[in-house]
């Protein structure tokens, strides 16, 4: 995976972001369109190279294995750096795939950084008016929040394509985007099935809409005008290869800017590989910081949620009203993510 922290250094394509005027908030949009066996589906890669062997027929492996035609964008095997392909040519795979009424959904076929980068040239008149599921986690992040500002419709935090999907993210993609259902996520059999417990920090139930992601994502999107209002919202979080000292800054940048004092609740996922810190910043660990930061907003928290990188992680609608109980650990949708 790309060093974010290395990678900021060049995201000249950004800073045109940050200089346009903050947009009215979408409204809500009409919803994707459910999926169905023999619809096609698009394979972009919004960020790092597909560069992994095997990787982008892994993609079309899994995609097919769900019952849809594989589409690869135009330049999805491109490279630019440790980019697939230039922003322009990133921009311009999901800018089309968009516009073609034959694709149903689109998946990122891996994360890594540089989706930022591409925002201020996607052809946000296309996108609102052509709702389509987009499907992927970590740096596909940033395409989450973008459209929940731009555009108003929801999309699927979910494994990329070319991430192994196992029995629980291809069951709740399958309830959500196929069936059309509103489950209930996550809860004590859930924890059971994947080896991973949650625990409450403050119990409670709570509603709003569900909005997140990867936290360092997120935080690069501070102070932009592609970051959604998170007035009322239920927040969730989840991030990778990140020292505990470097979520407290996150999360306390996440404070400062009033975030964290604006939701309505929280559900902190999984910081796969998060708990070794630098000798000078020993003393704290994640669950400390956490408890630091989340316990004291008055609101249902809940930690440890199968949520992130890891395998057999919940596939997790983005944009759309649900239930937070803390006590029970699930998430229940309030309606559909498709029409």
């Amino acid at each position: 995976m790309i060093d974010r922290r290395a990678a900021l250094g060049g995201i000249g394509g950004l800073a045109a972001a940050t200089l346009l005027p903050a947009p009215a908030f979408a409204r809500r949009n009409a919803k994707p369109p459910r999926l169905r066996a023999g619809d096609m589906a698009a394979l972009v890669a919004p960020a790092s190279a597909v560069t992994l062997p095997d990787e982008l027929a892994r993609a079309e492996h899994w995609v097919r294995g769900m019952g849809l035609i594989p589409s690869p964008g135009a330049h999805v095997g491109g490279r630019d750096g440790y980019l697939a392909g230039t922003d322009a040519q990133r921009a311009a795979d999901i800018n089309a795939m968009f516009a073609d009424d034959e694709i149903r959904a689109i998946f990122a076929v891996r994360g890594g950084w540089g989706g930022a980068r591409i925002l201020p040239l996607l052809d946000w008149g296309v996108i609102r008016a052509n709702p389509k599921l987009v499907i992927g986690y970590s740096d596909t992040t940033a395409l989450h929040l973008a459209i929940a500002t731009r555009a108003g419709f929801p999309t699927l935090h979910a494994p990329n394509a070319a991430s192994r999907w196992e029995k629980q993210s291809w069951d709740s993609l399958w309830r959500m985007a196929f069936a059309g259902s509103t489950p209930v996520l996550g809860g004590a059999d859930a924890e059971i099935e994947s080896g991973r417990e949650g625990r409450t920090l403050v119990g409670g139930t709570a509603t709003g809409t569900l909005l997140g992601g990867n936290l360092t994502i997120l935080s690069t999107l501070m102070g932009t005008p592609w970051l959604p209002d998170f007035s009322g919202a239920i927040l969730f979080l989840e991030d990778v290869n990140e020292a505990v000292y470097r979520v407290d800054r996150m999360l306390q940048q996440l404070r400062l800017a009033g975030v964290l004092d604006r939701v309505a609740g929280v559900v902190f996922g999984q910081c796969t590989r998060c708990d070794a810190n630098e000798p000078e910043y020993a003393g704290f660990t994640l669950d400390d910081v956490l408890q630091h930061h989340l316990c004291a907003l008055g609101v249902p928290v809940f930690t440890g949620a199968n949520i992130g990188h890891v395998r057999g992680q919940l596939s997790l609608p983005v944009g759309v009203e649900v239930e937070l109980d803390a006590g029970a650990r699930t998430i229940r949708l309030l309606e559909p993510v498709v029409s």
